[in-house]
């Protein structure tokens, strides 16, 4: 479901009205899902992509979700590079970068589990990305730098 463009409307409005489109078990689901995306970070950032997609990012993204006709798919843009310990990823099990969740009807959004995933996608982003590992470098080094400055001045 892609609400139509309204230039006013930022991502979160548009994932709002989304959501509140979605008026079968879906949209439920879909909110309950981004509750727990958003309650995992302060600092994550919604966006809207891709002809339609919500898309939730800290760093690099995090994930992407869609709703299908029989599901609500999210689709972890990293998923395959970092652990699932409660096993959410149901889907895309086989390719070697990105995993899925299928929620289905009936389905519980496992809450805790979801945002330690989250947390987990948002490690990665900043520990494995080029754009940010290179920047923690520049700041280790930074630090080191100053370190060594500062015992060469108390000697």
């Amino acid at each position: 479901m892609s609400p139509s463009k309204d230039p006013s409307e930022n991502p979160s409005e548009r994932i709002d009205r989304m959501i509140a489109e979605l008026t079968d078990w879906r949209g439920k689901a879909f909110a309950v899902m981004r509750k727990a995306i958003l309650a995992a970070d302060s600092e994550i950032i919604e966006e809207w992509k891709w002809m339609g997609s919500p898309v939730w990012s800290r760093d690099g993204m995090i994930a992407v979700a869609n709703a299908h006709k029989g599901k609500v798919k999210l689709t972890f843009a990293h998923g395959a590079k970092f652990a699932d310990p409660d096993k959410l990823f149901n889907a895309g099990l086989g390719g070697n970068m990105r995993r899925e969740i299928d929620f289905f009807e009936g389905d519980k959004v496992d809450e805790r589990a979801l945002k330690s995933l989250v947390r987990a996608a948002i490690e990665y982003n900043q520990t494995h990305l080029k754009k940010n590992a290179a920047a923690a470098k520049r700041v280790k080094a930074v630090k080191k730098t100053t370190k060594s400055a500062t015992k060469r001045k108390k000697a």
